[in-house]
């Protein structure tokens, strides 16, 4: 089913919108080249494998989103990724606008609807849905986006968390600045805050509910919390994880045929 013409009409505002306020983000000077830390990286990469995959896989993303005086909004996804240089995002509800496709290779993101003959360019920064960002979808980890520095270890509830600060390698990611939650004793991300390139927390993440997915024990549920507007929070709950054989042919805009 194509979407209807307000929900096509809302989303091409929005890209265009994007493309001449979101890179507030993408237009600030180049961060500044931050000396790996080798401790940090590992520590970054162990918790990126314990949130996703490494391999290619599938998993459903149910997303509600609940902010003061204004209704529920519940929305549906189906991700396919293969490392942090491919993914493909499927709108599944609602239903009025299944079809509509988005497809990363690198750091490009474009949006494919039923309607509209030519991809639309968006930014990794731009709002998907409530608290979540096109990004947080798309990029299934954090080493291949930010430089990693371990700041010191915080106690919570009782347990040792490192805290690493993670800058951005380039202009093109979702955040220029991460602060990272990470459990001492097995590494499972714990919480994360979320920066803009003028040092304005945007908004704060928990890591919960971890159960076993495709091999190992993962948060199955991410909890979003605008850090500016109380009340106005996204819950995202991941379900049905499998590996997947994913060829890269799958991630060109004429296999997204296949996928619709």
């Amino acid at each position: 089913m194509t979407p209807n013409a307000n929900s096509l009409r809302k989303m091409l505002a929005a890209a265009a919108l994007a493309a001449l306020t979101l890179p507030a983000f993408g237009q600030a000077p180049a961060p500044a080249e931050v000396p790996d830390d080798p401790a940090a990286r590992s520590i970054l990469e162990k918790a990126d494998q314990i949130r996703f995959p490494q391999e290619g896989f599938q998993v459903e993303v149910a997303i509600v989103t609940t902010s003061e005086g204004k209704a529920t909004e519940e929305r549906k996804y189906r991700v396919l990724a293969k490392g942090n240089e491919n993914s493909i995002v499927m709108v599944t509800e609602p239903a009025s606008e299944r079809g509509q496709i988005m497809l990363m290779k690198g750091r490009d993101l474009w949006i494919f609807l039923p309607s509209v003959s030519q991809p639309v360019r968006l930014s990794m920064a731009q709002r998907l849905t409530g608290q979540v960002a096109n990004g947080d979808l798309a990029r299934a980890n954090f080493a291949g986006d930010y430089n990693p520095r371990l700041l010191r270890t915080d106690v919570l509830d009782g347990e040792k968390h490192h805290v690493l600060e993670l800058t951005a390698v380039d202009r093109g990611v979702t955040y220029q600045r991460v602060i990272f939650w990470v459990r001492q004793s097995n590494n499972a991300p714990h919480k994360a805050e979320f920066y803009s390139t003028s040092g304005r927390l945007l908004k704060t993440c928990l890591y919960q509910d971890f159960e076993k997915m495709a091999g190992k024990v993962r948060p199955t549920k991410l909890v979003m919390e605008d850090a500016l507007r109380k009340g106005e929070q996204s819950v995202l709950e991941y379900s049905a994880m499998k590996l997947r054989d994913l060829p890269d042919k799958v991630f060109t805009k004429d296999y997204l045929k296949r996928l619709e």
